[in-house]
């Protein structure tokens, strides 16, 4: 059980740490402006995703080994996590927004669709960084 606590652990502080970071960047972003969905919201810098597959794949690999079997799947997953927030989800916003934009030129009635937020490379990289340091700090606690 104190094996599986540390997957965990590694992966819900990696999240707070990443949302958290979140919610203060954009209230300096806008002066002081609280915005409270930025503690759980998609998008914008750091990325959540990738802080918590990272802080995953961080533990596995320095309890497992980077040779095993499930350090492998948790890298796959981690592959598509980040690929996914940087190609799919971020072009599906940008689509989003494009039609979000075309319903207010047209002044429809039509109640505009969610948009939802992919990221940029750099959110995604400094994502993982977040779940790297995470992950090593959670493995060592947990030793």
């Amino acid at each position: 059980m104190r094996h599986l606590s540390a997957y965990l652990i590694a992966i819900a502080a990696a999240w707070v740490v990443a949302q958290g970071a979140k919610f203060l960047i954009d209230s300096v972003r806008n002066q002081g402006v609280i915005d409270y969905r930025q503690l759980y919201s998609s998008g914008n810098m750091p990325s959540g995703h990738s802080a918590t597959v990272i802080a995953l794949l961080t533990v596995i690999g320095l309890k497992s080994g980077v040779e095993s079997a499930i350090f492998g799947v948790a890298a796959l997953l981690a592959a598509i996590v980040m690929y996914d927030a940087v190609m799919v989800r971020r072009s599906s916003g940008e689509q989003g927004a494009a039609i979000q934009q075309l319903i207010k030129e047209q002044k429809s009635k039509v109640k505009l669709p969610r948009a939802a937020k992919g990221h940029e490379p750099l959110e995604v990289a400094v994502g993982a960084l977040i779940g790297l340091a995470t992950g090593i700090l959670t493995f060592f606690i947990f030793r």
